[in-house]
């Protein structure tokens, strides 16, 4: 890392948040416009303001850069020599960990930005001068790495010199790459990559091709993406398959738009596959999920009692109609957890289907909901548990010294500085690193059952049936709780189970007792 550089652009960021303060500060001071018109001078200010910004940006970015490369070289330097290609992962491991950490985003976004800084650092020289100066954005920095990556070193200079350097043989025309947005200055830089790299795009796309994935993200109102990299002519001949089988569906009978029969069309098939269905699976709805999938959901949620969402694992609430179909469909066993009606932690969950490491599996599923690193997204049905003290060590089986990390952090612990933190009943570990500092882990947030209005009119009332008034007395073990439709205001203290102990509760007792039982009776059906 060059510390003269560093220093320069942590000047110049200061020196250009002088000058925004100097200049609102002109603006609030002045007396009258001194081009008769302060509406214009205003909204000028503004954009100027907003243009100096986004120079600042850009300088804050090269800043970042220069850091992360730094850092990343410090740490190589202290890590001793690595003794296979194992063991450089492991540290590249490590660093990237600590450095998603420090600045909270995913290892992925932490690998990227350490990627990009090596790139800019060691290969483009031009792109990270032009970034510091303010000339380009982060964005066009990014795009220039990227159109770079396969490209050798006289090549990348001949890509950054044709867009960065005025005095090039034969540069780009027409504005400067700072003045194209984004997208634009992609597709320009493309098209020259193409045009000049050394490899055969055969060769190239052979490469590429080991980088196919399926990707999974979450998202609002229990919906999610879920997106393929894939060769073109596979992706292109998918898209036309689910678009004709769309289209053959389409008629007077069906409601449903075209994008969406093609939605319906491909989670059909890819919930059918390989197995049999009972009739035209394509022509109808789309069939409740068979693959192994976690779902919590509340009794009187799965009694169409109450609309409480339900929670998917690895995703978050989704509707109870969704949890009471995959229930009904899907579901193949189901476990019994009693839950803490003041906050809605678990309490106890069931010991009679399972043995107790399988018991204790299944709570660690719900007590971290994913692999307990900062800012890892893997799903707990994907992570093994693990003692955070070894058992050679002294370490029990038991809830506080067990953890569930994916695959990849189990690896971190074992082979790096990485090491969890105590864990409790109802909190997953915490993360320190080779560095000493110390990271949280994210926890679910448990919240009370919300309770029809009758059932808890019902739990107040001193004697069975339909209550006329709530029984307020300080005694009682469930004080008044007037439902969520009422007007009347809670207490700020207001608790309905006080001071009591779980093994206290009046009503302790499981109702469920043999809640499979319940469950295939005739007289239970989902609604």
């Amino acid at each position: 890392m060059d510390i003269k550089v560093v220093v320069e652009t942590t000047e110049a960021i200061g020196a250009s948040v002088a000058a925004l303060a100097a200049m609102f500060r002109r603006g609030t001071d002045d007396v009258g416009s001194a081009s008769g018109d302060p509406l214009r001078d205003r909204a000028d200010a503004c954009l100027d303001g907003m243009a100096e910004l986004a120079r600042m940006e850009a300088g804050i970015a090269a800043l970042k850069v220069h850091l992360a490369a730094g850092y990343a070289e410090t740490a190589a330097a202290i890590a001793p020599p690595p003794a296979s290609p194992q063991e450089h992962t492991v540290q590249d491991m490590a660093v990237t960990a600590e450095v998603a950490c420090v600045l909270t985003v995913s290892e992925r976004t932490a690998g990227a930005l350490l990627a990009e800084a090596h790139a800019l650092t060691t290969a483009l020289p031009l792109t990270l001068s032009a970034l510091q100066a303010g000339s380009i954005s982060w964005q066009h920095a990014r795009v220039m790495v990227d159109e770079a990556a396969n490209l050798d070193r006289a090549g990348a200079a001949g890509l950054e010199a044709h867009f960065l350097d005025a005095d090039a043989p034969n540069p780009a025309r027409g504005c400067p790459a700072g003045d194209l947005v984004p997208s634009r200055f992609r597709a320009k830089a493309r098209t020259w990559r193409e045009r000049h790299h050394p490899v055969s795009i055969e060769e190239r796309h052979t490469k590429s091709a080991r980088d196919r994935r399926v990707e999974y993200l979450p998202d609002r109102d229990g919906m999610a993406w879920l997106s393929a990299y894939l060769p073109a002519d596979t992706a292109a001949a998918i898209w036309d398959r689910t678009t004709s089988a769309a289209r053959a569906l389409q008629g007077a009978g069906e409601a449903r738009t075209l994008t969406q029969l093609r939605a319906d069309v491909a989670a059909t098939w890819l919930l059918t596959a390989g197995r049999e269905t009972e009739g035209s699976t394509v022509a109808g709805e789309v069939p409740s999920p068979a693959a192994q999938v976690l779902i919590t959901v509340p009794v009187l949620s799965l009694l169409g009692l109450s609309e409480e969402a339900a929670m998917l694992d690895g995703y978050g609430p989704v509707p109870p109609s969704m949890g009471r179909a995959l229930v009904a469909e899907g579901a193949s066993s189901f476990l019994r957890v009693l839950t803490d009606p003041r906050n809605g932690a678990p309490l106890e969950i069931g010991r009679t289907s399972y043995r107790i490491p399988q018991t204790l599996r299944q709570w660690l599923r719900l007590r971290d909901g994913k692999c307990p690193f900062p800012g890892c997204n893997n799903q707990s049905l994907d992570n093994d548990a693990d003692h955070l003290l070894a058992w050679a060590r002294g370490g029990t089986t038991g809830i506080s010294n067990l953890g569930q990390p994916c695959r990849k952090h189990h690896r971190l612990k074992h082979t790096t500085g990485w090491a969890p933190s105590d864990a409790g009943t109802h909190e997953p570990p915490g993360w320190t690193s080779p560095t000493g500092r110390h990271y949280a882990s994210e926890q679910p947030d448990w919240e009370p059952p919300r309770l029809p209005s009758e059932t808890v009119a019902l739990a107040n009332s001193p004697e069975p049936g339909a209550p006329e008034e709530f029984d307020n007395s300080p005694g009682h073990p469930f004080p008044a709780y007037p439902g969520p439709d009422s007007d009347r205001d809670l207490p700020v203290d207001y608790d309905p189970l006080p001071d009591l102990e779980p093994a206290d509760y009046p009503h302790a007792e499981d109702p469920f007792v043999e809640w499979e039982l319940f469950l295939s009776s005739e007289s239970y059906s989902v609604r």
